[in-house]
C-alpha cells in the first residue's frame, strides 16, 4: 500500500497497521482509479482534502458548495467516470443542497462526502452548543438522495464502498463522515483486500420479440413515419441503427435538445422537436403519420406544452418500463435499448419496407438541404444591443468546432438552435432542478473532463451574478473556459413573464453593470460585445482561445424565447 508523507502516524503492532482512517479512505478513493476530487474545504474536511491531495488525488477548489458539486457532476457527465465532490458539514452541508438535488437528477455518476459531527462520546453535559448542528441524513434523505453513514473506523471503508458503487450505477450518493471517525485509527491486516464497489448496471436488455413484431407492423402502414432520439438513444450508441431503420422506411428523424445534433449533416435531419424547433422542422413533422421514439421521455418543453406532434400513432421505446407513456400516452410500448430496439426493427422490416416514401422524395430532401436556420427569423440587433439568435449564429461560426456547450438557464435559452455541438455528448443542460446558477460550476468539471477542448458556458447575467466569484476558480485552478455572458441587465424569463401579463416589469431589471474589467482583475481576457462588428473582430481569439476569455454579451432584452409564450399559453388553459 502506497504511503505518503502524512504516514508517520502508522504503527506497526505484527501483521496489523494502525492507520488514521482518513488517509485510509484516500487511498480507497485513489484505488478506484480516481485522480481529481472537488469541493470547498471546511474544518471537519480539510485533513482528509489534505490527505486526498498528499494521496495523488488533485484536490479542486471551488467557491461555493453548490459550485463544488457541479464541477462533480460536469466532469462525470463529460467522461462517464465517478465525479466526487467533498464537502463540510452543517452550514456546508445546507448550501450545498441545491446542488446536490440537481446532481440527483441528472444521472450522473456522483459522489458527495459530507463531513459530519463527531460521534457523541456518551457524557451528558458537553461543551456546547454546537452551531453546526443539521441533521443531514434527515435533510438530505427528504430531498431523495441515498445517504450512506460511517459509524465508525472500523465501518468506514464498507461505506466508502457502498457508496462509491451506488454513485458508479448511475445515481448521486452521500457518505457522511464523522471527524471522530476521520481522525480516529483504522487497524488494517496485512492481506486483508478494501472492500469494493458493487458492480456496474447489467448489459442492456433486448426488447421483447411480440413487442418489435407489432411496432413492425405498425410502420409498415406509415407512409410519412417520424423518428424522435433522446438523450438515451445517443447513450446507448444508436445513431447508426437509426439512422439505417430510418433509410430502411422512409423516416425523418428528429431529436429532443438533450440529444440535439444526434443526426447533424443528415439529409434527414429535422433539427430539434418542440420549444426549439425550427419553421422546417415544425412543417414536416405535422405531416407525420406515425412516429417512432427512442429514449426520450417526451416532457413539456419536447413536446411543445402539448402541440408539437400531430395526433397519430406513438411507439415508445426505452429501457426503463417507466419511462414509457410517464408524460406523453403512448400507443405502444416496447421496452428494450435503444440500439437493440432499432437493430431488432431493421430485422424485422424487409428491404423495401414502406415503398411509397414520400419524407425522401428529392423535393423534401432538396427542402431541407436549403434551409437556413438564420433566416427562419428577424434579426432584432440594435446599435448598443445583440439580438440573441443573431449572436448565435455568428458563435457557431467564430468558436472552435470540436467544442463543448454548457448552459445555464434563462430566457437566452433561444440561442440554442443556432450554436451547434459535434454530438449531444458536447451539449449540457444545467436546468434539471429548473433553476439558474448550476452552469458555471458544471462548466468547470466539463472544463477538467476535457482539458484539450474548448468547453463554453453560456450563462445569464441573473445566474452569473449568482456565481461570479468562480471567476477565481477558472484561473487558481487553470480550467480552459471561454464565458459568454447573455447579458440583457435582466431576469429574463421572469422579464417577459411579467410582461405576457401585462405586470410591471422594473423589479426584474438590472443596471447595466460592465463586467468584462471584472473579469480582466481575475485574468480573463475580456470584451464587452454590443455589436456583431465587435464580435468578428475578436474571431482569432475565438478560433483559438489560449487561456481564459470572457464576453460580456449585451443582449436586446426585448426578443423571447419562443417557450416563453409556450408557458403562458400553457398557464393560460390551466386555469
Amino acid at each position: 500500500m502506497r504511503r505518503t508523507a502524512m504516514s508517520s502516524a502508522i504503527r506497526q503492532e505484527g501483521n496489523v497497521q494502525r492507520v488514521p482512517t482518513h488517509q485510509i479512505l484516500a487511498e480507497d478513493i485513489k484505488a478506484l482509479g480516481v485522480e481529481q476530487v472537488f469541493g470547498l474545504m471546511s474544518d471537519d474536511t480539510a485533513v482528509f482534502a489534505t490527505a486526498l491531495d498528499s494521496s495523488g488525488v488533485r484536490f479542486y477548489g471551488a467557491r461555493h458548495e453548490n459550485n463544488a458539486i457541479a464541477m462533480a457532476e460536469g466532469f462525470a457527465s463529460a467522461t462517464g467516470k465517478l465525479g466526487i465532490a467533498v464537502i463540510g458539514r452543517g452550514p456546508a452541508t445546507a448550501n450545498s443542497l441545491h446542488g446536490a438535488t440537481y446532481a440527483n437528477r441528472t444521472g450522473s455518476k456522483v459522489l458527495i462526502i459530507y463531513g459530519e459531527a463527531a460521534a457523541a462520546a456518551g457524557a451528558a453535559n458537553t461543551m456546547g452548543p454546537d452551531y453546526k448542528s443539521f441533521n443531514a441524513t434527515g435533510v438530505l434523505g427528504a430531498a431523495g438522495i441515498r445517504v450512506f453513514a460511517a459509524s465508525s473506523p472500523g465501518t468506514a471503508r464498507a461505506a466508502l464502498a457502498d457508496a462509491a458503487g451506488t454513485a458508479m450505477q448511475g445515481g448521486l450518493a452521500a457518505l457522511l463522515l464523522p471527524t471522530s471517525v476521520q481522525l480516529a485509527d483504522m487497524e488494517i491486516t496485512a492481506g486483508v483486500p478494501a472492500p469494493t464497489p458493487r458492480p456496474p448496471r447489467a448489459a442492456p436488455v433486448a426488447p421483447r420479440p411480440q413487442a418489435i413484431a407489432a411496432a413492425a407492423s405498425l410502420l409498415q402502414q406509415s407512409r410519412k413515419p417520424l423518428i424522435i432520439a433522446g438523450v438515451g438513444a445517443h447513450r446507448a450508441g444508436a445513431k447508426a441503427a437509426i439512422e439505417a431503420l430510418a433509410e430502411r422506411i422512409g423516416a425523418l428523424m428528429v431529436t429532443t435538445v438533450r440529444a440535439k445534433d444526434m443526426f447533424r449533416g443528415h439529409p434527414g435531419d429535422l433539427g430539434i422537436i418542440g420549444s426549439f424547433s425550427h419553421s422546417a422542422g415544425r412543417r414536416l413533422i405535422d405531416q407525420a403519420d406515425c412516429v417512432l421514439v427512442f429514449g426520450a421521455s417526451l416532457n413539456l418543453l419536447t413536446m411543445s406544452f402539448g402541440h408539437a406532434l400531430p395526433k397519430v400513432p406513438l411507439i415508445h421505446v426505452d429501457a426503463v418500463r417507466g419511462n414509457i407513456g410517464r408524460w406523453q400516452a403512448a400507443d405502444l410500448a416496447v421496452v428494450g435499448d435503444a440500439r437493440l430496439a432499432a437493430e431488432a426493427l431493421l430485422e424485422a422490416l424487409p428491404a423495401g419496407s414502406n415503398a411509397e416514401r414520400p419524407f425522401h422524395a428529392e423535393a423534401t430532401r432538396r427542402f431541407l438541404a436549403d434551409f437556413d436556420p438564420a433566416k427562419d427569423f428577424q434579426p432584432a440587433n440594435t446599435p448598443r444591443t445583440l439580438d440573441h439568435r443573431s449572436l448565435g449564429v455568428a458563435l457557431d461560426r467564430l468558436l472552435p468546432q470540436q467544442r463543448n456547450l454548457v448552459y445555464d438557464a434563462g430566457n437566452f435559452l433561444g440561442i440554442v438552435p443556432y450554436l451547434s455541438v459535434p454530438n449531444p455528448g458536447h451539449f449540457k443542460f444545467t436546468s434539471d432542478f429548473a433553476s439558474i446558477g448550476m452552469g458555471f460550476g458544471t462548466a468547470l468539471g466539463v472544463a477538467r473532463g476535457r482539458p484539450d477542448e474548448t468547453t463554453v458556458l453560456v450563462v445569464g447575467d441573473g445566474g452569473f451574478l449568482m456565481t461570479m466569484g468562480e471567476l477565481e476558480t477558472v484561473v487558481r485552478e487553470d480550467l480552459p473556459l471561454v464565458i459568454v455572458l447573455m447579458n440583457d441587465c435582466a431576469y429574463g424569463a421572469e422579464l417577459h413573464f411579467l410582461k405576457l401579463r401585462n405586470l410591471p416589469v422594473a423589479k426584474s431589471v438590472f443596471p447595466d453593470v460592465d463586467f468584462a474589467p471584472i473579469a480582466e482583475a481575475f485574468g480573463f481576457r475580456a470584451a464587452t460585445v454590443r455589436t456583431l462588428d465587435e464580435l468578428q473582430s475578436l474571431a482569432s481569439l475565438l478560433a483559438k482561445p489560449d487561456g481564459p476569455v470572457f464576453l460580456d454579451c449585451k443582449l436586446n432584452a426585448a426578443v423571447a424565447a419562443p417557450f416563453m409564450s409556450e408557458v403562458h399559453e400553457h398557464e393560460t388553459r390551466q386555469r
